[in-house]
C-alpha cells in the first residue's frame, strides 16, 4: 500500500514539485497551502508522514506552531520541516518539538527521498518495537500448533482468507486461541506490515466506549483522542468478545465497517479509514441475537467468513505437541532450561478435558517449568501436576487396581483391551487411522478387534438408532 504523505507549503510550485517527486516513487500525497487546510486534512484521515514549511503566508499558524499541533494529536507521526529561510536555531527548535529532521530549500530530489524513506522506516521500527513489547504474552502463542485434522483445515482456511479483504468472525470457547487465529490471518495478509489493533470489548468502559473506538476531539482547543479505528488504519482491528459492546455502539460499528468512515465524538468531519475487521466471540451468537445482546445486522456484516476454533478436548492428539511447544518457548522466555516431559505426564495431559483450553495448558507448563527441580535431566513425574489433572490419571489407575486384579487372566485381558482401546479412541477424537498408528495395528485388524470387543465409534452410535 502507498504511504499517504501530507505536503504543506504556501508556494504552489514547491508543493507540486515535492508531490510529483514522491508520487514518482510510489507514494500518495495530499496537499495544503496553509495550516488550516493542513488541519482539515489531518482531521479527516490518518497519514504516514507530514512535510511542513516553516514560513507560510496567509496562515493562522507558522510551521513550528503547526508542528506542535500535529504532535499534540499524532505524537508518533513523523514530520519533516522545510524552509528557505531557516537558521540553526529554527532547526534545533523544530527537532526539540519532535520533528524528525530539517531540510533547507532548495534541496535535491535524492536528499528529499532519502529523508522521507528514513523517516518512514524509523516510524515503522518504533511502531514494531512498541507492539512487540505489548505482545510479550502472545509471543509463545506465535503459531497455530497442531497436526489434528481440525488444525490442518484451519491453517488451510487461513491461507485462503488472509489475502482477501473479507471480514472474519471467529467462534470458539474461551482460551481456545481465537486471537491467535486472528493474528495469523493478519500476519499472512498484505496488511502484515501495518498494525494489528485489539479492541477488548469487555474492558472498554461503557461511558467512554465510543471515544475509545472512534476517537474524540475538541474543536476549540484542537485536541483529539485517536480511536482504535484510526490506530488500525491500513491494518487489522480485532474485536474480542463482540457481544460485550453496547447495542448503540454496535449500530455505529455497522456503519463504520460498511462505509469505512465515521465521526469522532464531538467532531463534525467524516474520518476515512481503511480497516480490516476480524471479530470473535465465545458465546452462541444466534442466541445472543435472539436475546437482544447482538445486533443481527452487525452479525451479518462481521460474519462474511465464519471460522471456528475447537476446544482442546476436541483435538486431544495436539496436546503433546502443545505441551512440548510451550515447554521450549516458555523456557526461553522465563530463562530456565526446558523440562523433560515423561510419557506418563503426556498421557495424563492428553486424558484431561482442559476446560480452560490452550490458555490453561500454557499456564500448566509454565508452572511446571518454574516448580521443577533444578536438575532437568530426569523426566518429571505426575507429582508436580495440578491436582485436577493428577486425579484423572489416578482414577484410571485405581480402577485397574481394584477391578482387574480380581478377574481371571482372560477376562482381565479382555477388559483391559476394551478399556485401553476406548481410551485411545477418545484420545484421538474417533480417528481410527491415528489410533491404529499409535497402538501399532493395521487399520483392518484394529476394526476387527473393536468389533470383537463391541467398541463403537461416535458415528456408529449415532446410526444405531436410525
Amino acid at each position: 500500500m502507498a504511504d499517504d504523505i501530507l505536503i504543506v507549503d504556501d508556494e504552489r510550485d514547491i508543493r507540486s514539485l515535492i508531490s510529483m517527486t514522491l508520487e514518482d516513487e510510489g507514494y500518495s500525497t495530499l496537499l495544503a497551502s496553509n495550516a488550516n487546510e493542513a488541519r482539515n486534512v489531518l482531521l479527516k484521515q490518518p497519514l504516514k508522514l507530514a512535510i511542513l514549511d516553516i514560513w507560510m503566508r496567509d496562515s493562522d499558524m507558522d510551521g513550528i506552531e503547526l508542528l506542535e499541533w500535529v504532535k499534540s494529536i499524532y505524537p508518533d507521526l513523523p514530520v519533516l520541516m522545510i524552509s528557505g529561510h531557516g537558521t540553526i536555531e529554527t532547526a534545533v527548535q523544530a527537532i526539540q518539538l519532535g520533528a524528525y529532521d530539517f531540510l533547507e530549500k532548495p534541496f535535491k530530489e535524492t536528499r528529499l527521498l532519502l529523508m522521507v524513506e528514513r523517516a518512514l522506516n524509523n516510524a515503522r521500527l518504533a511502531q514494531e518495537n512498541t507492539e512487540l513489547r505489548a505482545r510479550v504474552e502472545h509471543d509463545v502463542n506465535a503459531e497455530l500448533v497442531g497436526n489434528s485434522l481440525t488444525m490442518r483445515l484451519i491453517r488451510q482456511s487461513v491461507e485462503k482468507v488472509a489475502p482477501t479483504l473479507s471480514r472474519v468472525l471467529i467462534d470458539g470457547p474461551s482460551g481456545s486461541g481465537k486471537e491467535l487465529l486472528a493474528r495469523a490471518i493478519h500476519n499472512q495478509s498484505n496488511r502484515s506490515s501495518e498494525r494489528f489493533v485489539v479492541a477488548n470489548c469487555a474492558r472498554l468502559a461503557n461511558e467512554h466506549v465510543d471515544s475509545e473506538l472512534f476517537g474524540a476531539e475538541n474543536l476549540q482547543s484542537h485536541r483529539r483522542v485517536v480511536g482504535l479505528f484510526e490506530q488500525a488504519h491500513r491494518g487489522t482491528l480485532y474485536f474480542d468478545e463482540i457481544c460485550d459492546l453496547p447495542l448503540e455502539t454496535q449500530g455505529k460499528i455497522v456503519r463504520a465497517v460498511n462505509e469505512q468512515r465515521f465521526r469522532r465524538v464531538g467532531g463534525n468531519a467524516e474520518v476515512l479509514v481503511d480497516v480490516r475487521v476480524v471479530s470473535a466471540s465465545s458465546r452462541n451468537l444466534p442466541s445472543e441475537i435472539s436475546e437482544g445482546r447482538l445486533r443481527e445486522d452487525l452479525y451479518y456484516r462481521l460474519g462474511v467468513v465464519p471460522l471456528s476454533m475447537p476446544s482442546l478436548a476436541d483435538r486431544r492428539e495436539d496436546v503433546p505437541l502443545l505441551a512440548k511447544y510451550f515447554n521450549n518457548q516458555l523456557a526461553k522466555r522465563i530463562g530456565v532450561q526446558p523440562i523433560k516431559l515423561s510419557d506418563e505426564i503426556l498421557t495424563a495431559l492428553q486424558d484431561y478435558d482442559w476446560p480452560g483450553n490452550v490458555r490453561q495448558i500454557h499456564n500448566v507448563i509454565e508452572t511446571l517449568l518454574i516448580m521443577a527441580p533444578n536438575d532437568r535431566k530426569q523426566p518429571l513425574g505426575l507429582d508436580l501436576l495440578p491436582a485436577e489433572i493428577k486425579n484423572v490419571s489416578r482414577r484410571g489407575n485405581n480402577y485397574y487396581n481394584e477391578h482387574l486384579m480380581g478377574l481371571p487372566l482372560r477376562d482381565a485381558r479382555e477388559k483391559f483391551e476394551k478399556e485401553y482401546l476406548e481410551t485411545q479412541l477418545h484420545r484421538f477424537n474417533q480417528s481410527i487411522s491415528q489410533m491404529a498408528t499409535f497402538v501399532g495395528m493395521e487399520r483392518s485388524a484394529l476394526h476387527r478387534k473393536m468389533k470383537l470387543l463391541d467398541i463403537r465409534t461416535d458415528l456408529q452410535e449415532e446410526g444405531k438408532g436410525t
